[in-house]
C-alpha cells in the first residue's frame, strides 16, 4: 500500500481537530498504537528461534503441535531432510515473508468491504490471539496464520490513516507525521526484544510470548479510544490509471525494479540477525557481563537502537558532503550500505577465526549487529525515497509496494540460506552473508552509472 498517497474522504476537521500549526490529534492515537503493535512484534520475532530450536521441535513436544508433521513433509518434499534447526529456520522464513506479503491483501480487503478503522481493530484481535495462541504447543501453527493475517490487516491500513488525516496539499505536515509514526515504530522495536528477552528468560516462555499479547491489546485500546479522531475511510487516487506509460517512464520503470532487485542482496545479510543468528548467539558467544546473563533477544534491539541513534549523525555527514558538493546520490548510498552491511557480518569472522576460546565476547555481535541498523539506514529509506521521487505519479503507489515486496523474497531466501546453517562452519556461514552483500555492493558499482542515467533523466524531466 501506498501510504503517502493517501486521501481521506472527510474533511480535515471531522479528522481529528486538523489545525494550522499543531498535527491532528489522531496521528498521536496512531503512533502509540504502532508502538504497542511494534512491540508484540518484535518482541515476539527476536524469541521465536530459540524457541523453535530450544523447545518447540524437541520431541515430545514437536508431536504435540497441530499441523506440523505435515509441514514437515511438505517442506522436505522439496529441500530434502531438515534437522530441527534447518526446519525452524523455514518457518521463520516463511512467517517473515508472509508478514510483509499481506498487507498488500489487507489493503484490498479494507478498500472494497471493512474500511480501514474495521480493517486495525479486526487484525489487532487476530494478533493478540496469536500471540495467546503462540505460546501452546498445540496452537503453534494455527497462531502464526492468525499473526500473518492479523498483520495483513492492520499494518498497512493504520499507515494509510496517517496520510489521510492532512489535506492532499499539506505534504510538508504529512511528511512530519510519518515521521512521528515512525518513531512510533522504531520505540516499540527497541522495547519488544528487551523486555521479552529479559522475560522469557527470567520467567520462561509464556512470559515473554504473554506480554506480547497484552501489548497488542494495549495498543487497540489505545486505537478504540482515538476512534473518533480517525478517518472513516480511505480511497486510492486512482484518476491518472487509464492513462498510457511513455516508453521513457517505462525505462525508469525498469530501473527501479532493477535497483529493487539488487536491494535483495542485502536484505538477505541483514535480515539473517533475527532468524540463525540468535541461534548462533546462544551457541557460541559469552552469556555473562560482569556477572549478569545477557538474554539472547537483547542483540536484536541493538541494530533498531543504531538506526534511531545514527540518524542525526548520518544527516551531519550528509550535510558537509552536501556543502562542498559531494553527498553521494541514492543509488551511492545504498551501495555504501550494502558494503557496511557485509563489514559488519565480516566482523563475526574475524571474531570466531581470531578466537581460541570455545565461546567468543559479546562485544562483536553487539558490534555486527549495531553496523547492520547504520547498514539498514543507508539503504531502506533511501530505496522508498528513490521510488518516490523517480517514479512515475500514475504507479508510485505499485513500486512502493514493490518495495515491500523484496523484503518478502528476502526473507524467504533467509529461511532457506538458515537451513544450511549446521553444514557449515559458523564463519563460513556469515562470511557467505558477508559475500551476499558484497555482491549486491558490486552490482551497484557495475550497473549503477546506466541506472544513474535513467534516473537522472526521469528526474530532469
Amino acid at each position: 500500500m501506498n501510504e503517502a498517497s493517501s486521501r481521506a474522504v472527510v474533511t480535515p476537521s471531522a479528522a481529528g481537530g486538523m489545525h494550522a500549526r499543531r498535527h491532528p490529534k489522531g496521528l498521536y492515537y496512531l503512533a502509540v498504537t504502532e508502538a504497542w503493535e511494534r512491540f508484540a512484534f518484535y518482541g515476539m520475532v527476536a524469541l521465536l528461534s530459540l524457541y523453535m530450536v530450544d523447545h518447540l521441535l524437541l520431541p515430545p513436544h514437536a508431536a504435540r503441535v497441530a499441523g506440523l508433521a505435515g509441514l514437515r513433509t511438505a517442506m522436505e518434499s522439496f529441500v530434502g531432510p531438515l534437522s530441527s534447526q534447518a526446519f525452524a529456520s523455514q518457518i521463520f522464513g516463511l512467517y517473515s515473508a508472509f508478514v510483509y506479503l499481506t498487507p498488500v491483501l489487507g489493503g484490498l480487503i479494507a478498500d472494497r468491504w471493512l474500511g480501514q478503522r474495521n480493517a486495525v481493530v479486526t487484525g489487532a484481535l487476530a494478533m493478540a490471539t496469536g500471540y495467546v495462541a503462540v505460546s501452546f504447543e498445540e496452537t503453534f501453527l494455527i497462531a502464526l496464520l492468525l499473526l500473518i493475517t492479523g498483520s495483513g490487516l492492520l499494518k498497512g491500513n493504520i499507515a494509510a490513516q496517517v496520510g489521510a488525516l492532512y489535506p492532499p496539499e499539506d505534504e510538508a505536515r504529512r511528511a512530519r507525521g510519518y515521521v512521528i509514526f515512525s518513531t512510533g515504530v522504531n520505540i516499540g522495536a527497541i522495547a519488544g526484544p528487551l523486555v521479552c528477552g529479559w522475560l522469557a528468560q527470567a520467567y520462561g516462555w509464556h512470559y515473554g510470548f504473554g506480554v506480547a499479547a497484552v501489548c497488542m491489546l494495549v495498543g487497540l485500546a489505545t486505537y478504540l479510544g482515538g476512534y473518533r479522531d480517525l478517518p472513516p475511510r480511505v480511497q486510492r487516487d486512482r484518476g491518472t490509471a487509464a492513462v498510457r506509460l511513455t516508453g521513457a517512464e517505462w525505462r525508469v520503470i525498469a530501473a527501479l525494479i532493477t535497483v529493487m532487485l539488487i536491494s535483495i542482496f542485502q536484505s538477505v545479510a541483514y535480515l539473517q540477525v533475527f532468524n540463525v543468528a540468535p541461534v548462533w548467539i546462544e551457541r557460541h558467544v559469552e552469556s555473562d557481563i560482569a556477572g549478569f546473563r545477557v538474554p539472547v533477544p537483547w542483540y536484536t534491539a541493538v541494530n533498531s537502537l543504531l538506526s534511531v541513534l545514527c540518524v542525526p549523525l548520518l544527516f551531519w555527514i550528509w550535510r558537509r558532503q552536501a556543502v562542498r558538493g559531494r553527498e553521494p546520490d541514492d543509488l551511492t548510498k545504498m551501495g555504501t550500505g550494502a558494503w557496511l552491511t557485509a563489514a559488519s557480518n565480516l566482523i563475526l569472522v574475524v571474531a570466531i577465526l581470531g578466537s581460541s576460546a570455545t565461546r567468543i565476547s559479546p562485544l562483536w555481535p553487539f558490534l555486527s549487529s549495531a553496523g547492520l541498523g547504520i547498514a539498514f539506514m543507508y539503504y531502506w529509506p533511501t530505496l522508498l525515497a528513490l521510488i518516490s521521487q523517480a517514479a512515475p505519479a500514475r504507479v508510485s503507489g505499485t513500486l512502493v509496494s514493490g518495495a515491500y515486496l523484496t523484503l518478502f523474497v528476502a526473507n524467504l531466501l533467509i529461511g532457506w540460506i538458515g537451513g544450511f546453517y549446521e553444514r557449515m562452519t559458523p564463519a563460513a556461514f556469515w562470511a557467505l552473508h558477508a559475500a551476499i552483500a558484497a555482491a549486491g555492493a558490486l552490482i551497484v558499482l557495475v550497473f549503477g552509472a546506466r541506472l544513474r542515467r535513467t534516473l537522472v533523466a526521469r528526474s530532469a524531466v
